[in-house]
């Protein structure tokens, strides 16, 4: 018997030559950039389990959304509790808030978490029923800048993605009684169309009217595009919030759009709801979703506070920076890689290994036995930057051949010297790390040889970017020139 993965999930492997967006050093990678760019907005890591009481989504997120009523991974447990897999990050993060009295601990809160949620979706492409998603939450602050400063976190780590065509679309729900009595308008409108809507809409006409406005079913696009607009319901203290969102946005040069049909599909939603969307991507093109969700800690049982966030599926990032071809990182590869011939150069490439290890240098070590030209094809695959192998006369010597894998060069370095060699190869691409070299005392030819050899290269790069920029300098001093005249 064979065992494969439940529909709907996935593993994600070293790399993944046939969906490279499964590879682990993109996830690796992306997640840096979401931790810092976290980190620089002032954002603070939180972690919740993955399963909660299944009331706290009933009561968050709404009995009648598509979430609770047909989409939540839920079970009972030993004790007879009711536990549900977690859905989305915004109530686990809010019972967090509130079981620990961070409201006693300063006036304004900011989170982010990277976890994975559990939906029982319908398996197709682009929807999982275990997704990952970043997200964040800024508790304690009703401003519009609060708004714009969540809205710009995550374009800016678009951005620093390398992701192009973003678009902001923006809508409001204004308060509570805005949102019912425009509610209550749609469900007027719709009810006189009901027969023409399709099944699902008839359905949310009586659970979920909102939900209606995101149908993306052939029949309802007429009947949507006619529909009461929302902000024509918002009071004016929403109406002048939106404003200053809207102008916020214009002095931050962040490209935005009106989209009075943008609702969000859970309950605690109001004033500001936004999402952005890559315009390439054609009909899942929507990168992220969220908004302001004052009065939900309150439902909680906590104290009154505002707050706004948002939620973006790692899964998507990864796929469009794939699709839009922006500047990926390579996978790591190990500096040396390491061959023993024999029992006696295994023990000893066992401690050298360990000791190049512990001094930070990335090292492979075979232990397979196998015949060299297939362990020098791995080494190859690996894309090992040198590879050594030790067998009797190098244990006798006490010196190696070190390969240069991509020059195909090979030269003895005795084993004393391989920590400082393979450290000051690590540095060759820093100018600054490669001259700090300099100071450390040289013990032998061959270590002097290849600090030579590699802080010309290092200079030669350094001259190379520094005729690079000095072109850069003289063209938009020559466009300045022009501009002026």
């Amino acid at each position: 018997m064979s065992y494969k993965s439940p529909p709907g999930v996935f593993d994600i492997l070293p790399v993944d030559d046939e969906e490279p967006w499964k590879s682990s050093y993109l996830w690796n990678y992306v997640e840096s950039v979401i931790r810092k760019t976290a980190s620089d907005y002032g954002f603070k890591e939180i972690r919740t389990p993955l399963f909660e009481k299944t009331e706290l989504f009933q009561r968050s997120v709404g009995e009648g959304t598509d979430i609770v009523s047909k989409e939540m991974y839920t079970f009972e447990d030993k004790g007879g509790r009711s536990l549900t897999l977690r859905p989305e990050g915004t109530a686990p993060a809010m019972r967090a808030f509130i079981e620990h009295r961070l409201d006693t601990k300063g006036s304004q809160h900011k989170f982010f978490y990277i976890a994975p949620m559990f939906r029982y979706e319908r398996a197709q492409a682009g929807r999982f029923r275990q997704h990952h998603q970043f997200g964040v939450e800024a508790i304690g602050n009703a401003s519009p800048e609060q708004d714009v400063e969540v809205i710009d976190l995550i374009y800016t780590l678009y951005k620093r993605l390398g992701l192009t065509n973003l678009l902001v679309r923006l809508n409001s729900l204004g308060d509570p009684e805005s949102r019912k009595k425009f509610k209550e308008q749609l469900v007027d409108y719709l009810s006189s169309k009901k027969e023409l809507l399709s099944e699902d809409s008839k359905r949310r006409l009586e659970t979920n009217p909102l939900r209606i406005l995101d149908s993306k079913a052939e029949e309802d696009q007429e009947i949507i595009k006619n529909a009461p607009s929302i902000l024509d319901s918002i009071s004016e203290k929403a109406k002048t919030h939106f404003e200053q969102v809207k102008s916020l946005l214009e002095t931050l040069s962040i490209p935005y759009e009106v989209t009075p049909t943008l609702v969000r599909g859970l309950d605690y939603y109001n004033y500001t709801v936004f999402e952005i969307v890559s315009t390439e991507l054609g009909s899942q093109n929507s990168l992220v979703g969220g908004g302001r969700y004052d009065g939900l800690i309150k439902q909680l049982g906590g104290v009154d506070l505002p707050a706004f966030g948002f939620g973006t599926g790692i899964e998507r990032i990864i796929q469009t920076m794939l699709k839009q071809m922006t500047l990926l990182p390579t996978n790591p590869a190990p500096t040396l890689f390491v061959i023993p011939l024999g029992d006696e150069a295994a023990k000893k490439a066992f401690t050298l290994v360990h000791d190049l290890r512990s001094k930070g240098i990335s090292v492979s070590l075979d232990y397979s036995k196998r015949k060299l030209q297939k362990v020098m094809q791995e080494a190859n695959d690996a894309r090992a930057k040198y590879v050594a192998v030790i067998g009797e006369n190098e244990l006798k010597n006490e010196e190696l051949f070190l390969k240069d894998m991509e020059t195909g060069e090979s030269f003895p370095i005795p084993f004393s010297s391989l920590e400082r060699i393979l450290s000051i190869e690590e540095k060759k691409e820093n100018l600054a790390l490669s001259y700090s070299e300099l100071f450390k005392p040289f013990r032998n030819d061959r270590e002097v040889d290849f600090f030579i050899k590699h802080i010309s290269q290092a200079i030669s790069k350094t001259k190379e970017l520094s005729g690079q920029l000095q072109n850069a300098v003289s063209f938009i001093s020559e466009l300045l020139k022009q501009k002026k005249e």
